[in-house]
């Protein structure tokens, strides 16, 4: 309901007439929870030490952390990624498209000549692509005729963000696309047709993908199993998270090849005495553990389990 009285908000100030981004009060006004850094666009900012360290992050961590905070619809499936082990991550850049409908297309496209935007629609969200972002586009799903991208505008869109895509919609040129090392791309399917009957209805507004709703500057959690489209707020809860759950696996592993615990130990609360030993180990092994060292000892400093 609260999503719901902000879209009407924005849509009575009337400001989704396109050039198409949503105004940074709006994003503003969208994202009351996130505290920290914006861009000028109003999008929220999440440190890119967060974003390298989302990499190592599980679906199902991701996935738990948001279902504890009440955040049930941030998860969707059924893609087809261009790869299966390069994990896209970074701030959300939102876009929709619609079925074209001639008098409100060429209206989007009159407003956005006027205001600088060059090219096809489908590339102008590609110009205001930063570093760290992800161009996520709800295209309704459409396959034959519905390929927002090729791999010229793949390789435009690497360039500057370092990172891939998701559509809800397909793309073409999937053997081009996959030369470009460090991209990646989740989308429903691959048809080598071109776009066309598409719109772009705007940028920087809140989306739906699938099951998903996806605001701007989410942080975007793509892997083999889908995507998590984290809100900006709750993105350092889901690493710092994700490292404890981490570390305590790991140390319950060692302890039961060791033969100093047994399974049932392990596998339940732990006892003061383990925890204990659970913090010398980490102490003793802080520089061989697979989480920053800076991390561990914020962990340890903190006792975040």
């Amino acid at each position: 309901m609260k999503l719901l009285h902000a879209i009407l908000f924005i849509i009575a100030a009337g400001h989704l007439t396109l050039a198409q981004t949503a105004s940074k009060e709006q994003l503003i006004f969208l994202t009351p929870e996130w505290t920290g850094e914006r861009f000028e666009d109003g999008r929220p900012k999440v440190a890119d030490d967060i974003l390298r360290r989302m990499k190592s992050v599980a679906i199902e961590e991701a996935w738990g952390v948001l279902r504890n905070e009440g955040y049930h619809n941030q998860f969707e499936g059924g893609w087809q990624p261009l790869h299966d082990d390069v994990p896209v991550v970074g701030r959300a850049l939102t876009v929709q498209y619609m079925p074209n409908r001639p008098d409100v297309s060429e209206q989007i496209k009159k407003k956005g000549t006027e205001e600088g935007q060059i090219g096809n629609t489908n590339s102008w969200p590609i110009d205001m692509l930063q570093l760290g972002d992800v161009y996520v586009a709800d295209g309704f799903g459409k396959i034959v005729d519905g390929t927002l991208i090729g791999d010229n505008l793949g390789n435009a869109i690497y360039a500057k963000s370092k990172t891939g895509v998701v559509f809800n919609a397909s793309s073409r040129d999937q053997e081009g696309l996959s030369k470009i090392e460090g991209f990646n791309a989740f989308v429903r399917e691959w048809h080598p047709s071109f776009l066309t009957e598409v719109m772009l209805l705007s940028i920087n507004s809140p989306i739906r993908i699938g099951a998903a709703t996806v605001l701007p500057g989410d942080i975007v959690l793509g892997k083999k199993e889908g995507v998590m489209f984290i809100p900006a707020h709750l993105a350092e809860k889901v690493v710092v998270t994700s490292e404890v759950v981490r570390l305590r696996d790991l140390f319950g592993i060692t302890r039961l090849k060791e033969g100093k615990y047994t399974p049932g130990q392990i596998d339940n609360k732990w006892t003061a005495e383990i925890e204990q030993d659970f913090s010398k180990w980490l102490n003793d092994h802080i520089d061989e553990l697979p989480v920053p060292k800076a991390q561990i000892q914020e962990l340890l400093k903190k006792r975040m389990w």
